[in-house]
């Protein structure tokens, strides 16, 4: 499965909004010329509408007077923040996407009382890879959000990919809680976990999907591995999610896939009343592009 499928896929629902917090960067505009350029949504520009100008201006002129661009100046980081979260709850745009903004403060913004975007669930990070040589996407969850969750907390992260991975076409995705080992030991926290999850899948609460574990990295991904080491699963050897147990874990298998294993990436944080393109300053605008591409698709499931 290629990334690409994505974009083209957002392009096909009725015309999305996205409101940028404090848009005045460089490759965050530059994912929003490109995905002007091909049509997959308008956007609203929140920050100093002088520099987000300036760099449209210089670098993506044939964009300028596009109909799809509304910038609306805000004085601060944190008023953008907050004028593009209320601007998604107030349904005027059904993406947030952070610009040149820290992180914590468009989270406080999300989560305020008031105009925020609560669900009472718990916000995780879904990273949809696209791997050389596989023939399906890897989901990774959770890479950057929550630090050592615990099991109902693991269940809602398992239930937010689902959503996000429904929302890409997957209906039924096979969900495996990755551990050392692929048995239960009592000394081993996230084997543990891994069978409760099982467990609760089996018995209705955790649905839409099909959840087997604890299960090793390669025997989660690995048919072959599955095979050598005895595992008769419906998820082993073919997981499309790959459910970790601590942020450690999801943060160096979601570096390595992208590092070593030159694979793509889109991802965004899901657990709020709409998806938000949350990404670090180093990732690339393709990849802006491609997590755009995945909270459209998302937001119109």
């Amino acid at each position: 499965m290629k990334l690409d499928s994505l974009i083209e896929k957002a392009t096909q629902y009725e015309e999305s909004t996205v409101a940028v917090a404090a848009a005045e960067d460089e490759e965050v505009l530059e994912a929003v010329a490109e995905a002007v350029k091909r049509n997959m949504a308008s956007f609203l520009l929140f920050g100093d509408k002088e520099k987000i100008l300036q760099i449209i201006n210089a670098h993506h002129a044939e964009i300028a007077k596009s109909d799809k661009l509304n910038i609306i100046h805000a004085d601060s980081s944190a008023a953008a923040a907050e004028m593009a979260v209320k601007a998604v709850k107030e349904k005027k745009a059904t993406v947030l996407m952070k610009g040149n903004i820290p992180t914590a403060v468009i989270l406080k913004a999300v989560l305020n009382k008031e105009y925020g975007l609560r669900t009472g669930n718990v916000l995780s990070h879904v990273a949809v890879f696209e791997v050389p040589d596989f023939d399906r996407f890897t989901i990774v969850t959770d890479a950057a959000m929550n630090i050592e969750p615990d099991l109902n907390q693991k269940a809602q992260i398992a239930k937010n990919a689902v959503g996000i991975a429904q929302g890409i076409g997957i209906e039924t995705p096979r969900v495996a809680p990755i551990a050392a080992v692929e048995v239960v030991n009592p000394a081993m926290q996230a084997t543990l976990d891994a069978a409760a999850l099982t467990q609760m899948n089996k018995r209705g609460q955790i649905t839409g999907c099909i959840v087997d574990g604890p299960l090793a990295l390669d025997n989660a991904v690995s048919a072959i591995a599955a095979e050598h080491k005895g595992i008769k699963s419906e998820v082993a050897g073919q997981a499309d999610i790959l459910l970790v147990p601590t942020i450690e874990v999801g943060n160096t298998l979601y570096k390595s896939l992208i590092y070593f294993a030159k694979a793509k990436v889109g991802a965004v944080i899901a657990g709020a009343k709409a998806p938000i393109v949350l990404t670090s300053r180093a990732d690339s605008a393709e990849s802006k592009l491609y997590s755009l591409a995945l909270a459209i698709c998302s937001a119109s499931k």
